[in-house]
């Protein structure tokens, strides 16, 4: 699942996020700031969800309508506080290739690690494998599901996790008659241990013992003429 982690995104999110403590501050509606402001409810609503960049011009109407500074509309009362909440009434369910997930943190705030709650449907579509720069850490929660990566499949049940290296062409696909519930923490390498490592000999799959030819545990081998550290 490709992680967002640009950082004019992260800023774009940070703005929204602002914005809509504004509003929820003033108990307005989105029609309400639309009226006040003479900007679009779908402009205004894309703004808070990071979708969309603000012009100079609607940066500065906001700021006037919330009669706010500039530099203010860019800082959220989250970042002085020593830690982040999310509550359960906060989880909004949003969609992504082809997958139901929940953000569990504020990636505005904290941009090295991103947990989700994921679901998996068995009638996702498509067979489209998905890499991006990172690593990621998964924990099944209910359901059974399959792991896709680098030409290998490895079956989970309830209570299994794997780790492996998001650079590698991957999917998860849910088994079996009912959804897969899973945590997935993702994460970028450092850039001091795994962005220079090769991914194409240092990830061998082996058979765990007891768990059966289908049950794989995915562990990184490097290679013995190169080690990393």
């Amino acid at each position: 699942m490709t992680i967002v982690r640009d950082p004019i995104q992260l800023q774009l999110s940070s703005f929204g996020g602002r914005l809509r403590e504004l509003r929820l501050q003033r108990d307005w509606t989105l029609d309400e700031l639309a009226r006040q402001s003479g900007l679009s409810k779908p402009f205004l609503s894309r703004l808070e969800s990071g979708d969309r960049q603000a012009s100079i011009a609607a940066v500065l109407t906001l700021a006037r309508v919330f009669d706010v500074s500039l530099a203010s509309l860019f800082e959220s009362p989250l970042a002085k506080e020593p830690c982040l909440i999310v509550r359960v009434a906060d989880h909004a369910p949003q969609k992504a290739n082809g997958l139901t997930y929940v953000p569990l943190s504020n990636a505005a705030r904290f941009a090295n690690l991103q947990p989700l709650r994921l679901t998996i449907s068995p009638k996702r579509e498509g067979t489209e494998h998905f890499k991006h720069d990172g690593e990621e850490w998964i924990y099944l929660l209910s359901g059974r599901l399959t792991l896709s990566i680098a030409g290998e499949t490895y079956d989970l049940e309830a209570g299994d996790a794997v780790h492996f290296d998001s650079r590698l062409p991957h999917r998860l696909i849910a088994r079996g008659p009912f959804d897969a519930e899973v945590l997935l923490v993702a994460t970028p390498l450092s850039s001091t241990t795994g962005m220079n490592r090769s991914v194409s000999s240092e990830h061998r799959a082996i058979s765990v013992p007891g768990l059966g030819a289908k049950r794989r545990k995915l562990v990184h081998q490097p290679r013995q003429e190169k080690p990393f550290s």
